[in-house]
């Protein structure tokens, strides 16, 4: 069995002073930082929100508030409507760039309780796609007056794009529709084991790591590498290895994490941290792995396909029914952190401790021992 982190983790040592009711609340799914500001997305909106950081009010050891939203249609060109679930899931914040990525998954409607058998039998036959949830961006992040903006076009002419696609596929579910592992997968929503994207790492200035939390294939999770390039406006897919014009465009990384998804996902140095949890709607372990060395492996590998089939798991994060579900995980700036470099670990559906009685909600420091 995993050991647990009671040492090394701080519970609700992060406080966040968001909207009540707002775009990003207690569906907190992917983080990120630029120096002391903290960016946050959310899993039901098409949005992304600012957090400056302020002074202690309590026991926290950091706190984040004045939060700004930046709606994703003043930024980028949509497939979807502008109100349009983007599903956000994966954030990552390198060299004065916003990545995000959305899940790219479809989703089916839930039984209610109080309804009708038969309506509720329909509700579960009904599978949909929003027409932002496939959606992988770029936007500039520029300083105004010392503090960090979205911009669609910063002053320096570094522009927003998204993957070149529309509200049904972009170039990479067209590419996976002929994949052998995943392809099966495209047609069944995120929740039931299908295609779902949760986390997102940045390689380099244009290689990626997308963490996929399903499917799971006989325990084996995926990352998926892949690179890509402004052209004419439009994020495009390029080979993997530059200079090879008609090169590989998607790599496979097998990862064992003991049957669980990628949740997110952030390199630290060489050493790339895993998030994981179960790819299914389940209350289950909650797991943080380690691939030491990540970054220089996936630079030098030129293979299609490979296994890493032994991460070390550092430790489990706590979880409970049908709340305080760990879905967002980044470095602390060392601004930030202090000696002890940690952690920020952010909950979808907070529990009732994490939830303070203004609205503002806590997530966990992780100090590294």
């Amino acid at each position: 069995m995993p050991a647990p982190m009671p040492e090394a983790r701080h519970p609700n040592a992060v406080r966040l002073e968001l909207e009540p009711g707002g775009v990003v609340h207690t569906n907190l799914s992917g983080a990120a930082f630029s120096g002391d500001w903290l960016w946050v997305a959310g899993d039901e909106a098409c949005a992304v929100e600012r957090l400056r950081r302020l002074d202690p009010v309590g026991p926290e050891a950091l706190r984040f508030g004045q939060a700004h939203t930046f709606a994703l249609a003043d930024l980028l060109d949509l497939p979807g409507a502008p109100d349009d679930e983007a599903d956000l899931e994966g954030l990552d914040e390198v060299d004065g760039w916003l990545w995000l990525a959305g899940s790219h998954g479809l989703k089916r409607r839930n039984a209610k309780s109080g309804r009708e058998d038969a309506d509720n039998a329909r509700r579960l036959a009904r599978v949909k796609l929003d027409g932002n949830r496939r959606l992988l961006a770029r936007v500039p992040i520029e300083l105004r007056d010392g503090v960090p903006h979205l911009a669609r076009t910063a002053a320096d002419g570094r522009r927003a794009a998204r993957l070149k696609g529309d509200a049904e596929d972009n170039q990479l579910t067209r590419l996976l529709r002929d994949d052998d592992h995943l392809a099966p997968f495209l047609e069944i929503p995120g929740k039931d084991n299908g295609f779902d994207i949760e986390g997102l790492a940045v390689l380099d200035g244009r290689r990626l790591l997308l963490g996929l939390r399903g499917p799971v294939l006989r325990g084996w999770s995926l990352l998926l590498e892949i690179a890509v390039e402004a052209h004419q406006g439009h994020l495009e897919l390029v080979p993997l290895d530059a200079g090879e014009r008609d090169g590989v465009r998607l790599r496979k990384h097998f990862v064992q994490l003991g049957g669980l998804g990628v949740r997110d996902l952030h390199f630290d140095g060489d050493d790339l941290y895993i998030l994981a949890g179960p790819t299914m709607v389940l209350d289950g372990e909650i797991r943080l792995l380690r691939w030491s060395g990540a970054r220089r492996v996936l630079l030098d590998n030129r293979q299609p396909v490979r296994f890493e089939p032994a991460l070390p798991v550092l430790g489990e994060l706590p979880h409970g029914p049908g709340c305080d579900r760990a879905e967002a995980f980044c470095e602390v700036p060392a601004s930030l952190a202090g000696a002890t470099p940690a952690w920020l670990v952010l909950y979808d559906a907070p529990g009732a401790q994490r939830c303070a009685e203004d609205g503002a909600v806590y997530g966990d420091l992780l100090r590294r021992l």
